[in-house]
Formats: C-alpha cells, structure tokens, sequence
C-alpha cells in the first residue's frame, strides 16, 4: 500500500494511492488504516511530506561504497545525527539554497517510518514497528560540514529534507536499486545491499538510545556519488518499489 499526505480544499489530510486515485483517509495510518468518504485525482492534490515526525534520525557512512570513496574506514556502530522537522518538504517543493553556502549536495537515502511508540525493540522485533519506507534526500551544506565539529548546521537549514512522494508499506528494505538523478543525470546508484547497518539493526540499536513515536524518521545513509547542485537544477532520488521524489533547487 502506498500512503501519502496530501493538501486538497486548504487540509492536510492522509490518503492512499491506487493507480491515480487517492482515497483519504480516516485520521492517520499509525492506528490502521480507515478509509473515509473522499476520493480525489492524483494531478489535483499538492503532496506534503508524508508523516509528521518528532525528529528525523539520521545515520551517516552507512555504505561501504560510501566510505571507500571518503577513505574512511567502517564504522563499528552507526554514526548518528539529527535533521529537524523543521527541514521536511515534500515531492514537488523547492530545496533553498542558504545565502553564504558555497556547496549544497544531494544524499539519496531510504527512509523508514515508525509505526508505534517503542523503546529498545530487538531487531527480531523490528519490523513490527515499521509503518513503511520512503525516499529522502538528505541535502547537506558540504562547506559548513567540513568547517563544523558537528554536522547541525549543514543538515538542518529550512528544506534540507525532502521526503516522499508516499510511504510503502510492503516492500523489503534489504536490496533496493537506490539512485540520485540529477538533471537527467545519475550520480548516485548502488543498492540498499550495501548497508553496512542493515534496517532492523539500525531501528534496534537507535530505539536502544531513544524512545521513537509514530511516524518518526530513520533515514539510512547515502550510497556513493553525492555532487553538488546549483540553483536552477532538478534532483530525484528513485528508490526500487518505492517511488521518485523530485525537487528542484533555487
């Protein structure tokens, strides 16, 4: 099933995707899904970021791929940030470009979405926590990374996390295609095989540090070929089974 939130009639609402159509929902999914009396066309909905989460956790050098072409060795347990909710935009909205950033990267990432409110789940247990996976570019400001003890300021500007188009909830995270097109162009492309931390493991050990709430975010590491983009230009991170997120810069 394909889960979205979307804007129609001036309302944030939850719907699901069948074929072009968008049925909406009763509430949210997170307690089940309840269709209400609504339908609505897929070209006539702005889509939104589709959960709202309390914070979106995000682990770095999570390919190996990635970290051969960094020249960093791998890590012994997952590398860990936060990016604000504050950041989120959804399918179709503009990444900002920061006045005095000199570079500004896409990072193709899969995202998982919580289903439950949990504290140190096994791995075993994983995956009854996961609502379902999503597309997320994780837009970095490179200068400001490099320059910073800690990756805050490159991670969080306004925009600097693009999310959707949908959350999918039947598909197996273990070997996705992940790719970031830009401008036509692929500069990103390996598969979710490479994960040095695999999903359940990375849902076990963060909920090990911190409680994670319905529709929280844990997105998963970038593959090799992250690039910078300028203003003007189109990027889409394609995930297998999942979907294409497009933004464009400016």
């Amino acid at each position: 099933m394909k889960l979205l939130r979307f804007l129609a009639d001036g309302k944030p609402r939850y719907g699901a995707v069948e074929q072009r159509q968008v049925r909406e929902l009763a509430g949210d999914p997170f307690d089940g899904v309840r269709f209400g009396p609504r339908s609505f066309q897929l070209e006539e909905i702005t889509l939104l970021p589709p959960c709202e989460p309390s914070k979106i956790v995000a682990v770095g050098v999570n390919y190996r791929a990635h970290a051969k072409e960094m020249g960093r060795p791998l890590p012994a347990d997952p590398l860990l940030f936060m990016k604000p909710p504050s950041a989120l935009i959804g399918h179709g909205a503009a990444i900002q470009y920061p006045p005095g950033v000199s570079r500004v990267d896409h990072e193709a990432e899969l995202a998982v979405v919580i289903k439950k409110k949990i504290k140190a789940v096994s791995s075993a247990h994983a995956q009854d926590a996961i609502l379902g996976y999503t597309c997320l570019n994780d837009v970095t400001a490179r200068d400001l990374q490099h320059k910073d003890v800690q990756w805050t300021r490159a991670k969080a500007f306004d925009t600097f996390a693009p999310m959707g188009p949908w959350i999918v909830t039947d598909v197996d995270p273990a070997d996705l295609k992940i790719e970031a097109i830009l401008n036509g162009q692929t500069k990103q492309s390996d598969t979710t095989a490479d994960m040095i931390f695999p999903v359940p493991f990375l849902v076990s050990f963060i909920s090990s540090i911190m409680t994670l709430f319905p529709g929280d975010v844990i997105t998963t590491g970038t593959p090799p070929g992250v690039s910078p983009m300028q203003r003007g230009d189109t990027i889409e991170i394609v995930i297998q089974d999942i979907g294409r997120l497009t933004n464009t810069v400016r």
